[in-house]
């Protein structure tokens, strides 16, 4: 498969790097760059052994898979802008979790084929990441034809893809969101108490780095309920109360939120345990 990008940012450059180290395991050539930055193309082009291309329409001639790794709001303007009439046969694609296929729209008349392609994976940055590429799986939405072409793709990459319906790309993004950013905000927390306990940022994440790598590490291999403990779990409402009376409003609504639904979890692990009381603790106004 010969692919081309249109938009030169952490995740195209990635992908590129990581398809051109990869190359002979799947037949894959990178064609090149396309972007409205010129110096990006030129440093995604030198970084994947490839081309700078002026016009889309260029990278669409020399490609059989073009990605438009722009920015969620620039894919349907790119879209619109590019000369459609020599699209038979091609591939056109997108990388964003939240929109489908449907935003390339009218393809059909034209002969392509459209699918959006999610890697559930942060990119942090663009020049190193795709190292880390090799266990990261793809959800594909999109035209038979396509996610057809590129589960083929990926499997030969090692890579693990899953095909979803269109219309649960925004639950399903919504879920990736929670699962990357979100977590964030949670350590983001909890760091900050260890602060006002005396640690500094640097000591704060280091000293609690084997707690939350092991406990992530747990959930990953035995799920969510086998994975949980502490005091919610064990129905200590004393233990619960004292950590309320130590947040702030803003940490206390975490707390709550997130303790309701570790209740949850925890009436499904121990059927047993009556956990009426913590329950009462927990929705407080």
């Amino acid at each position: 498969m010969k692919i081309g990008f249109v938009g030169a940012g952490r995740a195209g450059c990635s992908l590129g790097k990581y398809f051109t180290t990869k190359a002979s395991q799947a037949d894959i050539t990178v064609t090149g760059y396309n972007s409205i930055v010129e110096e990006e193309a030129r440093w995604a082009a030198a970084f994947t052994d490839s081309k700078v291309w002026e016009r889309i329409e260029d990278v669409i001639a020399a490609s059989d898979a073009i990605i438009l790794s722009t920015p969620d709001g620039a894919i349907k303007k790119v879209w619109d802008a590019i000369d459609k009439k020599n699209l038979t046969g091609k591939m056109i694609c997108h990388l964003s979790g939240s929109l489908s296929s449907d935003v390339f729209s009218g393809i059909d008349a034209y002969g392509g084929y459209a699918i959006s392609i999610h890697p559930m994976f942060a990119f942090s940055n663009k020049d190193s990441v795709y190292q880390q590429l090799n266990h990261v799986s793809f959800t594909l939405e999109g035209h038979p034809y396509a996610v057809n072409a590129w589960k083929q793709l990926l499997d030969a990459l090692g890579n693990r893809s899953v095909a979803i319906d269109k219309t649960k790309k925004p639950k399903y993004h919504a879920a990736a969101s929670i699962l990357s950013n979100q977590v964030i905000a949670v350590l983001a927390t909890g760091y900050a108490l260890l602060e006002e306990c005396g640690f500094s940022e640097q000591e704060a994440r280091s000293f609690s780095a084997s707690l939350v790598r092991d406990n992530v590490e747990h959930v990953i291999a035995d799920g969510c309920v086998n994975a949980l403990t502490g005091p919610i779990e064990r129905g200590d409402v004393g233990t619960v109360q004292k950590h309320l009376r130590e947040l702030n409003d803003t940490q206390k609504e975490l707390y709550k939120v997130c303790g309701s639904r570790l209740l949850e979890l925890a009436r499904r692990k121990n059927p047993q345990t009556d956990y009426t009381a913590l329950e009462s603790i927990l929705n407080e106004e």
